[in-house]
């Protein structure tokens, strides 16, 4: 077991090395869509964080619980609703917005149960997504994207500029931000989105509600 703050190193995604680093020590983290657990396991060595984990795929809700994670299975859409407000310290979503039939009620709910929310998301954006769309005239497949276009659980793909509008929409304040490029090198997002809505193959947010005036 690695001690909080230990430096974070290995075979671990950028997004979700990102994360670890916004998450504090110690935290209540509740994942959303956790797939195999890799993020919640990384967090709770790394940051001792007491996490939870929300699953859709049965067979992946078991190999967490062989791993020793607390997860179960659930529906993004359907079943955060029953979650009490400010349940968690953090809420997550890794790579799974997209996925979702109705995102902005999931952000909402993320917002709502968590004391800030942390979404990483595919840029429909990245070059490389606009370069297959202008030349081939098919919808692109790519590593952040690799199931064909009538395999893929992908409802609503969104660029980085779409990601901030909807944030804006359900009054979030963008707190830290960062895209990624193919290698994993880090685009932090300020003002100007444009050359990283175009660079950035992945992105990372960390948002909170606004307070009530």
């Amino acid at each position: 077991m690695l001690k909080p703050n230990t430096p974070l190193a290995g075979p671990h995604r950028a997004d979700h090395l990102f994360i670890a680093e916004m998450v504090e020590p110690g935290s209540r983290v509740l994942d959303v869509g956790c797939g195999d657990g890799a993020l919640l396991q990384l967090l709770a060595e790394s940051k001792n964080t007491d996490g939870r984990g929300v699953e859709l795929s049965r067979e992946r809700v078991n190999a967490c619980v062989m791993r020793g994670l607390s997860v179960i299975q659930g529906d993004a859409d359907r079943d955060l609703a029953d979650y009490p407000d400010q349940a968690f310290d953090y809420a997550i979503l890794s790579l799974t917005i997209q996925a979702t039939r109705y995102p902005k009620t999931v952000l909402e709910n993320l917002l709502r149960i968590g004391r800030r929310a942390i979404v990483s998301f595919p840029n429909f954006g990245h070059w490389r997504v606009r370069f297959d769309l202008m030349f081939t005239g098919r919808m692109p497949r790519t590593e952040s994207l690799p199931d064909s276009w009538y395999e893929s659980p992908n409802g609503h793909l969104c660029t980085i500029k779409d990601f901030v509008d909807l944030a804006a929409v359900v009054d979030a304040e963008v707190e830290e931000a960062v895209a990624f490029n193919t290698s994993g090198q880090k685009l932090p997002i300020r003002h100007s989105l444009s050359l990283q809505n175009l660079l950035g193959e992945k992105a990372v947010f960390q948002l909170r509600k606004r307070p009530s005036r």
